[in-house]
């Protein structure tokens, strides 16, 4: 896993802002989206301010009907948030001229939010699912040009559940699903990643496996509109989102960071620019 000369500066140059991300999320500070608190620690300024960029993370009824719960012990839709999402921006703001907000957003779809939003994040998909109505407005969103970025979900059985909620918004006819390419443009925006590995979630500390469940193969995958510009990327057999969260932690390897942040900051970029 040795990384192209000066990548490995790509998780150095914020970890000491990630740091204190992890100081405040421990202290409760982040659990319930305090802005007064984050503006003070993070000098986020005026909140309502215009930028270019605004990351977003979708909010979603996992089967079973329970929304989960906020921070790092929430499951389905909110794993690993927020501090996976505000280290992932401290560094989009660092090491790119993108004039992106300081701070996440969740969004749902019971309402046009979304539409607001040029990037959306989901994880552990294979819980999700949607109303009829939910899943026409992400269709909308996605079809308008929308990006939807899909992460953290593992092995045979979690693709299926994923592709069952998935054919809900994009038909498998009209819509499929290929692999990426270590040629394909989209790892190749800001930084040209070319071959690239698994990145496992933080259990890899204790497990030294890159995979979980049956998740062996990590499987980089896009579903592309009619004029081919990819409008899901989708991210199985990994956790970049994860690798985020823990990029400051000595245990966690730096390399399995750098690649998380490199395929985030290009997918940004792509679509912002596609």
């Amino acid at each position: 896993m040795k990384l192209a000369p000066g990548h490995s500066a790509t998780v150095s140059v914020f970890l000491a802002l990630s740091t204190s991300v992890l100081a405040l999320q421990r202290a409760g500070g982040l659990q319930q989206f305090p802005v007064p608190q984050i503006r003070s620690a993070y000098g986020y300024g005026n909140l309502d301010a215009k930028h270019e960029f605004a990351w977003s993370r979708l909010q979603y009824t996992p089967l079973g009907g329970s929304f989960g719960g906020f921070g790092r012990g929430g499951g389905n839709w909110s794993r690993d948030y927020p501090k996976a999402d505000i280290t992932f921006l401290a560094a989009l703001r660092r090491l790119t001229r993108i004039d992106a907000r300081s701070y996440q957003q969740v969004v749902g779809l019971d309402n046009d939010d979304i539409l607001n939003y040029p990037f959306v994040y989901a994880v552990q998909a294979a819980s999700w699912t949607f109303t009829e109505e939910q899943a026409r407005r992400l269709r909308e969103y996605l079809l308008k040009g929308g990006f939807l970025m899909v992460d953290d979900f593992h092995g045979t059985a979690d693709w299926e559940s994923f592709l069952r909620g998935m054919r809900m918004v994009l038909p498998s006819d009209d819509y499929p699903i290929a692999d990426l390419a270590d040629s394909d443009e989209i790892f190749h925006v800001l930084y040209d990643i070319g071959q690239r590995f698994q990145v496992p979630g933080e259990q890899f500390v204790q497990t030294g496996r890159t995979y979980e469940k049956d998740g062996y193969v990590p499987k980089w995958r896009a579903i592309r509109d009619a004029k081919g510009r990819i409008i899901v990327a989708i991210c199985h057999n990994m956790h970049l989102g994860d690798a985020w969260e823990w990029s400051d932690s000595a245990e966690y390897p730096e390399p399995f960071a750098s690649m998380a942040f490199r395929i985030g900051i290009d997918y940004v970029m792509y679509s912002m620019t596609h």
